[in-house]
C-alpha cells in the first residue's frame, strides 16, 4: 500500500499510477482528517468484485470452503472440457 498527500499525487500522477498498475499496489490519497481516496488497478478491482460476489451468499461460501477442503485433502479430480 502506498500513501500520498493530494499535493504529492498532483506533482507526480503518472509515477503513482504506474506503481499502482505495475506492482498491484493500492494508493491511499490523504485528504485531511478521516478523509481519503483509494486508487487501485482495474484488474485488482475486478478481482475484488468477483470475490465479493462469490462470498455474497452463505451457500456460495460453504461450497467454496468445501471445495478448498477437498482440494487440500487430495480429493479433487481433473475433468476435460468439451466444446458444444
Amino acid at each position: 500500500m502506498i500513501t500520498a498527500t493530494i499535493s504529492d499525487f498532483r506533482k507526480d500522477i503518472k509515477s503513482y499510477l504506474d506503481k499502482v498498475v505495475q506492482n498491484f499496489e493500492t494508493l491511499i490519497i490523504n485528504r485531511g482528517k478521516d478523509e481519503g481516496i483509494v486508487i487501485m488497478s482495474l484488474e485488482e478491482y475486478n478481482s475484488l468484485m468477483a470475490t465479493s460476489h462469490e462470498l455474497s451468499s452463505r451457500k456460495n461460501e460453504r461450497r467454496l470452503d468445501s471445495a478448498i477442503e477437498k482440494f487440500k485433502n487430495g480429493k479433487s479430480f481433473a475433468k476435460d472440457l468439451t466444446e458444444l
